[in-house]
């Protein structure tokens, strides 16, 4: 068994998803923030993808630049919570608790490393 799964999103979560080089150094930001427990975070090194596991409903009311969105409706990729290797792997695993990317402040840090917009979150329930 290779502990690869399909997992539909929009119902407990849904998924920003963003070109690794920029994917990359934000889970790494994330995980360095004091006081803030970051969610999973999924890293597809094949399709050189970054994803950050969000509140369900998020991906209805936000534009991601140069990225994508995948909520209700759509299937996601992803190995069993201790897969840490391989070219689909967890940079922060679920942690069993429900903890998810809160999506302002995966917005500002986006916004912060690349240096410009990428993730805009327009009024609505996440």
């Amino acid at each position: 068994m290779s502990g690869i799964t399909m997992l539909p999103a929009g119902r407990l979560w849904d998924v920003v998803i963003i070109p690794e080089v920029l994917g990359l150094p934000v889970a790494g930001v994330l995980e360095d923030l004091p006081l803030l427990r970051p969610g999973p975070v999924l890293w597809d090194a094949q399709r050189h993808q970054v994803g950050f596991f969000v509140p369900p409903g998020t991906t209805a009311h936000c534009l991601c630049t140069g990225g994508r969105c995948a909520g209700e409706g759509a299937w996601v990729t992803a190995p069993a919570p201790h897969h840490r290797w391989g070219p689909l792997r967890w940079l922060v695993a679920p942690d069993g608790a429900g903890t998810l990317n809160r999506p302002e402040v995966l917005a500002d840090t986006l916004h912060r490393v690349a240096g410009r917009p990428v993730l805009h979150l327009s009024e609505g329930p996440p």
